[in-house]
Formats: structure tokens, C-alpha cells, sequence
């Protein structure tokens, strides 16, 4: 026979799941809300851009005309800083997680924690006050003994305000990401799978490449695509760095531009069709956004049966 004291216990915890049941499902419904909600907001106040006389937008020549330079640049500079950071962040988690002294990795670990919290206008600063200027004696000499590639085309600008150097301060801001999620993913790899491949007389190496790697590859993919994203819609620190104008494709001339560091730019002033235009480019990063994930998430599916977690 039940005892009313354990009746009154199962009622209270049935009543405790039915309510977090309840939160988990109303926050979840909220997000897709406010996702929802601002891609209306976003499609609301472009649509006129897409109206409007191609000769009333910036450039003359159609919002397209206008938005693609934009996007390429954008694109350009996300790129730089992933080929960039992935390697020395996948290489600085693999030594804090498998190389460095415990003490020794403890101390990293805070310090690339403390790196991912410091502001962009930080970062910017730096780019512009320091970084730029020591870059510049170095775009010279791509331009004088390279200048016969594209990218590295002169006259290199004077100030060292490029593209190059955009995407250069974009790697540093998103190492910590990186490093940080690479770092707790290399953790969690299974002992069992490390000293199975140890005892096979691997070396510290190709333990690492046959059994760390693959275990962390989607969790590696997923922190790449995290990092993409920051370097995507970072506004205050290119805006800094970036001394913009049109597209071009030498990385170490003045020129070109983002889409976040023009909204940022421009908007204050904007008003009108112009207005239109900006959140229109900002609809533009925001479906750019969204796919960068969608196809990350289906990379991720894809390997995740290789990952070592089944």
C-alpha cells in the first residue's frame, strides 16, 4: 500500500516535469519566434529597395549592383581569417589538450577564455593603431616582388588599412572561438580510443590523427562555422581597420568593403530609400548567415557517424 508521503511526492515531481516540459518548449517556440520576427522586419523594410528606380540606390546601377561588391568583400575577409585561425587555433587546442603540462595548460586555457571576451572596438583599435602600420612596410614588398599576382597587386596602400589587413585582425578575434571549443571537444575524447592506439605502437602524432581528430571532427566543423560567423557580421573592428571604397581584387590596396561595417557607416545618416537599402544589405547577411549554418549543420550530419561518439 502506498504511503500518502510517497503520493505526495510523485505529485510534486510529476508537477516539477509537466512545468520545466512546459519552459523548455515555450523557449524553444520563443526563439523561432524572434527568428521569425526579424527576418519579417528585415523582408518588411527591404521590400521597397527591390522597387525602387535602379537610378534612386547607390551606385545607379540596381540593388544588386550595389549589394554584390559588398558581399564579395565580405566573403573575402571571412575567408583570410579561417585560413588564418583554423590552423594555429585546431594546433593551439591540441597542445593545450594533449601536449602542454596540466598547470601549464590551465593557464592557457584561461587566457585564450579571457582573449574571446575582449571587445571588437579593442581589437580594432589595435588593427588600426598598431597592426596596419607594421603591415604596410610588408604590402610594399608583396607589391614590388609579387605585384604580378592579382591579389598582391600595387601601388600598396600607405597606411596598411586593406582587406588583408581586415581579415588579418578577423583571425584574432576569432582564434579564442575556435581554439576554445576545439579545446573541450579534443577533451572529451574516449581514454579507451587513445590508449588502444597507444598500445598499437602509434605515436603521440598519429594517436592524434587516428583517433583525436576523427572523434572531433564535426565538433571542430561546428566551431570553424562559429568563428565564420563572428568574422561574417563583425562591424566595429573592420569599420576601424578598413579604410573602404570600391571592389578591387588586390587585398593590399585601399579598397572594398563589408556589409556590416557599411550599415554601421551609413546608417546614422540614412534616411528614405537609402534607408531601405541598408536593411536590405542587412537581409542579404542575414540569408548568408542562415545558409553558412544550414550547411554547416548538413557537413555536420554527414560525419558525425565517423566521429567516434556512436
Amino acid at each position: 500500500m502506498t504511503s500518502p508521503a510517497l503520493t505526495k511526492s510523485s505529485s510534486a515531481d510529476r508537477a516539477g516535469d509537466k512545468i520545466f516540459s512546459t519552459a523548455t518548449v515555450v523557449a524553444g517556440c520563443l526563439i523561432l519566434a524572434v527568428l521569425f520576427l526579424v527576418a519579417l522586419f528585415l523582408i518588411v523594410q527591404a521590400f521597397p529597395t527591390f522597387l525602387a528606380d535602379p537610378a534612386d540606390l547607390t551606385g545607379g546601377q540596381g540593388f544588386f549592383g550595389y549589394v554584390m561588391p559588398l558581399v564579395v568583400g565580405t566573403l573575402i575577409g571571412a575567408v583570410i581569417a579561417l585560413l588564418i585561425a583554423t590552423p594555429i587555433s585546431v594546433g593551439v587546442a591540441l597542445f593545450i589538450s594533449h601536449f602542454a603540462p596540466r598547470r601549464l595548460a590551465q593557464g592557457l586555457g584561461y587566457l585564450i577564455d579571457l582573449l574571446a571576451a575582449i571587445p571588437s572596438v579593442v581589437y580594432g583599435a589595435w588593427g588600426i593603431a598598431f597592426l596596419a602600420p607594421q603591415l604596410s612596410g610588408v604590402y610594399q614588398w608583396l607589391a614590388e616582388y609579387l605585384g604580378w599576382i592579382p591579389i598582391f597587386a600595387g601601388p600598396a596602400s600607405n597606411t596598411g588599412r586593406t582587406l588583408l589587413t581586415v581579415g588579418i585582425v578577423l583571425a584574432v578575434m576569432i582564434i579564442p572561438i575556435i581554439t576554445s571549443l576545439c579545446r573541450e571537444i579534443f577533451l572529451q575524447t574516449p581514454k579507451l580510443h587513445e590508449e588502444a592506439a597507444l598500445a598499437l605502437g602509434a605515436t603521440r602524432w598519429e594517436m592524434i590523427r587516428v583517433a583525436v581528430l576523427p572523434f572531433g571532427r564535426p565538433g571542430i566543423i561546428s566551431a570553424i562555422m562559429l568563428g565564420l560567423g563572428r568574422a561574417l557580421g563583425e562591424t566595429m573592428a573592420v569599420a576601424l581597420v578598413l579604410s573602404a571604397g570600391p571592389l578591387i581584387a588586390s587585398l593590399i590596396k585601399t579598397g572594398n568593403q563589408t556589409i556590416a561595417a557599411e550599415i554601421a557607416l551609413n546608417f546614422p545618416e540614412a534616411f528614405g530609400t537609402r534607408l531601405n537599402e541598408l536593411i536590405a544589405a542587412g537581409l542579404v547577411l542575414f540569408v548568408i548567415t542562415l545558409a553558412v549554418n544550414m550547411v554547416a549543420r548538413w557537413v555536420i550530419s554527414r560525419h558525425k557517424e565517423f566521429s567516434g561518439a556512436n
